[in-house]
């Protein structure tokens, strides 16, 4: 069933990931606001609900981790002014970390352009391929035995294409169009906020 208020959350999300690409890529002296990225960060969140039981755990640690980085944004200015403050206060890699949380909310970015890729690339009706490639590249290698098995049942819940775009309000053409742009904008994103990790020589396989 369609969204009743008829939004378009696919349409905002590569509305805001373009926004926050045109920042990254004017290389500003200062970095990333925390507030726009978390607010846009936000906008991700339902995706993760339309993708059913498989991606459940995913959707509840994300809403969690950008909520933490929103309160964040109400006294930190910028991604690299929250890291400082982290590697300050020897705090970087505690649960509840802004930093942490950080990388965790960058990896779900990350999950969800494979996912689109994968969509993009493939032909049928069936997520299953698509989710079970995105879940193993960016997921699978920071989850436990448990979570794993989990998900991989969770799998079989997936919606069809067709039923994920009526539930994104979107038709076949347009989604592509807002899925190829989210996958445009969100990869030098993604790239930056790795950066932010290397040069701070906090890797981000944690």
């Amino acid at each position: 069933m369609a969204d009743a208020g008829g939004e378009k959350p696919l349409k905002k999300i590569a509305e805001a990931f373009k926004g926050l690409e045109t920042t990254v890529n004017s290389q500003s002296a200062a970095g990333l606001e925390l507030a726009p990225f978390s607010r846009a960060a936000s906008l991700v969140s339902p995706l993760f609900g339309c993708l059913g039981i498989a991606f459940k755990f995913a959707e509840m640690d994300y809403v969690a981790k950008v909520h933490d980085l929103a309160e964040a944004s109400k006294s930190i200015t910028t991604l690299p002014v929250m890291m400082d403050k982290d590697v300050a206060g020897n705090t970087v890699r505690k649960a509840g970390s802004h930093t942490r949380n950080l990388l965790r909310v960058k990896r779900g970015l990350d999950m969800v352009k494979v996912l689109f890729e994968q969509i993009l690339a493939t032909q049928g009706d069936s997520l299953k391929d698509p989710a079970s490639k995105a879940y193993a590249q960016v997921f699978a290698p920071h989850h436990g035995w448990a979570i794993r098995k989990a998900v991989g049942a969770g799998m079989y819940a997936l919606p069809t294409r067709t039923q994920l775009m009526r539930k994104l309000n979107e038709d076949e053409a347009s989604a592509r169009i807002q899925m190829q742009s989210y996958i445009s904008a969100s990869g030098p994103l993604i790239v930056y906020i790795d950066k932010l990790f290397e040069t701070r020589e906090l890797g981000t396989d944690w």
